[in-house]
């Protein structure tokens, strides 16, 4: 009884001071309900705002050989057509750009994944002199803009005989900084007691890479599979640069090219949906990896 009716200490009412201060900044936080209301209102407009573009280039892309009048021109229910997706799938080589930027990208995501992951598990986990200096100078080089690299990177690769080629479109953009920076960040939360069971069971450095290091990594390596898709998907200055022939043009410097022809607006919105819907397909596929990968990577990092 005597101890129940002893006032609190310093300690217990310094716990409850914090705690009052916590639930009045958390009552303080919530919105009221005009707040809720004008946060919607401005998140409505801002999405309407961005979806505008998408929404003006898919309906002028249906009305072909039309003056385009606004804001008359965006209405979807008035004289549609497919005249100008037909010409760009027959009439244009469109169909081989798409596979030329299919091929530059894919095989530039699965390069640039597998050399990151490699680079961001030994800066990560191993040991070795000069690690650090090794790592800071190599991502110095996001500082270095592209334009700067892009002269001694074409004469490099033309001297190599790689201009208008695969190979030479694709080669210098394997070694991606940012890359190999996310990995090591992610690479760096996974826990080591993992890597020294492995080792204790016996298994090689390139065994752990792949049965635990790669698995364990699949939130990560699908967001920046999906930032590296984007990246060399919408390319157009090395791309440009690099081909000489119209066989070997990405879809974004074919449908550039297509200004030049006097081709009509129809026809070079319709090319520029079809070279959409590829990105909006693999992020849709991707978005939950992608989801789960930045939250991981801004709690690790």
């Amino acid at each position: 009884m005597t101890a129940l009716l002893q006032p609190p200490t310093r300690t217990e009412n310094a716990v409850q001071t914090g705690a009052s201060r916590r639930r009045r900044a958390y009552r303080a936080l919530q919105p009221t309900g005009w707040g809720i209301v004008a946060r919607w209102v401005w998140l409505s407009v801002a999405g309407i705002l961005s979806f505008f573009p998408f929404y003006a280039m898919v309906v002028l892309s249906l009305k072909p050989g039309m003056v385009v009048e606004l804001p008359g021109s965006l209405s979807p229910f008035q004289d549609i057509s497919f005249e100008a997706y037909e010409q760009v799938l027959t009439g244009q080589n469109i169909l081989g750009w798409l596979g030329n930027t299919l091929i530059y990208s894919l095989v530039s995501v699965v390069a640039v994944l597998f050399l990151s992951a490699l680079a961001g598990y030994a800066f990560a986990k191993k040991r070795f002199r000069g690690k650090e200096v090794m790592f800071w100078s190599f991502l110095a080089m996001v500082m270095v803009p592209f334009h700067v690299t892009l002269i001694p990177t074409f004469i490099l690769m033309a001297n190599l005989g790689g201009v208008d080629t695969y190979w030479g479109l694709i080669l210098p953009s394997l070694a991606n900084a940012q890359a190999v920076f996310l990995m090591r960040q992610f690479i760096q939360g996974l826990p080591d007691e993992l890597f020294e069971a492995a080792r204790i069971d016996g298994a090689g450095e390139f065994r752990i890479f792949l049965q635990i290091v790669l698995p364990l990594c699949k939130p990560i390596l699908a967001t920046l599979g999906i930032f590296v898709f984007l990246w060399h998907w919408n390319d157009f200055l090395w791309p440009l640069i690099i081909a000489k022939s119209n066989a070997m043009f990405t879809l974004t410097v074919g449908i550039s090219s297509l200004q030049q022809q006097n081709v009509p607006l129809s026809t070079m919105l319709a090319g520029s949906v079809v070279a959409l819907l590829p990105i909006f397909l693999a992020y849709l596929i991707a978005q939950r990896y992608v989801q789960e990968g930045v939250a991981g990577t801004g709690i690790k990092g």
